[in-house]
């Protein structure tokens, strides 16, 4: 099998000059990345050998890849909007029988959805916060929903469309709020009881045969897993106190006004326990693939409560919250950007298994 492949990494760019076209939301794009983080991971993909182009994730991406024919794609590439934005390249990728990294298709459109996401942790009896989705702005509010509640787009990310007014303690203001997203947005409203406790997101990376495929196989517990450690977001000292807003994510950690930032969380074995074990849940019922990070948040009795699950986590060194906890136990970033590179490529037949690992799973 070949050795060194031709890697092309997909994404959005941010353009700080851009002008935003007419009637996008004031935060359109923000969850797009900057050229570094793209910079970062090519320079992490190099380390081992192989070569790299950056394609941006626009229009002309279907030419451009049959231009380049790169062997490999690294997919952090967010979507140009519309429906499930976020499955528009793994479905390209798809139908044009390119290996990608990450998840596939459907489980990248599910996820960006919130309210369905939690429609299916919740009839597989996970715990999340009551919700209602809201598509008209006027529904009557469901008898197990208790104000104060927190109000923001169904299928967005990074924090879009929330800011200090999504917190809602009444039917006028719920309303408006609920009004102002279904416009600005041109989507629903995500409405759910205001969680008032500690916040968490916990990465995951692998799957069942990781050891088979990956340079660090120690990494792996016997599941095939690795549960990055908990990472607790203090939102109490933010630009946006109680409330992890896009203004809030766009700071640089340590900034005046960005969360503080605490990994491993200072919490009780039990919970991180409990924690790791929904955030393997949440991964395994959307069928996610080889990496994401769920964000998780307690409730007024201190009951974990599963927020949303992020199936293209950020990656820029030093500032995302995956990278914080892969930092936090000494992982190195080009190691994990080579990790999630091998368990998708493996999966479309690119590497041969190795075969101490595959033995040593045999004697099991």
């Amino acid at each position: 099998m070949k050795r060194y492949w031709k890697i092309a990494v997909l994404a959005n760019i941010k353009d700080e000059n851009q002008t935003k076209p007419e009637g996008v939301p004031p935060d359109a794009f923000a969850d797009f990345d900057h050229i570094e983080t793209v910079d970062a991971i090519r320079a992490a993909l190099e380390t081992d050998g192989h070569s790299t182009i950056f394609i941006q994730a626009d229009r002309d991406l279907p030419f451009a890849l049959r231009e380049a024919q790169p062997d490999i794609c690294f997919n952090i590439a967010e979507g140009l909007g519309g429906d499930a934005r976020e499955a528009q390249t793994p479905a390209l990728l798809e139908m044009l029988g390119i290996p990608y990294t990450g998840s596939r298709v459907l489980t990248n459109g599910i996820s960006l959805d919130k309210t369905l996401t939690k429609r299916i942790w919740r009839d597989r009896k996970l715990p999340v916060a009551p919700f209602q989705e809201f598509t008209a702005g006027d529904e009557p509010l469901r008898p197990e929903l208790k104000f104060p509640l927190f109000v923001k787009p169904a299928r967005e990310g990074t924090g879009m469309g929330v800011d200090m007014k999504a917190i809602v303690k009444n039917e006028k203001e719920l309303s408006e709020r609920a009004l102002y997203i279904i416009n600005v947005y041109q989507q629903p409203a995500l409405v759910e009881t205001f969680l008032p406790g500690r916040e968490f997101t916990v990465g995951i990376l692998g799957r069942a045969d990781s050891k088979l495929y990956s340079r660090h196989p120690e990494w792996y517990e016997k599941d095939g897993f690795h549960r990055f450690p908990v990472l607790e977001l203090d939102t109490s000292r933010s630009v946006t106190p109680w409330v992890y807003s896009n203004e809030a994510k766009s700071k640089d950690v340590g900034a005046d006004g960005s969360p503080g930032y605490f990994c491993p969380a200072d919490i009780e074995p039990e919970l991180e326990k409990k924690l790791k074990h929904l955030a393997l849940r949440a991964h395994q019922l959307l069928n996610a693939l080889d990496i994401s990070r769920t964000d998780i948040r307690l409730d007024e009795d201190a009951n974990p409560r599963l927020i949303e699950i992020n199936t293209l986590p950020g990656l820029t060194p030093n500032y995302s919250d995956l990278c914080l906890q892969a930092q936090s136990e000494d992982i190195r970033y080009e190691d994990l950007a080579l990790d999630i590179l091998y368990l998708g490529a493996s999966r479309w037949g690119m590497l041969e298994p190795r075969e101490h690992a595959s033995e040593a799973l045999k004697k099991k």
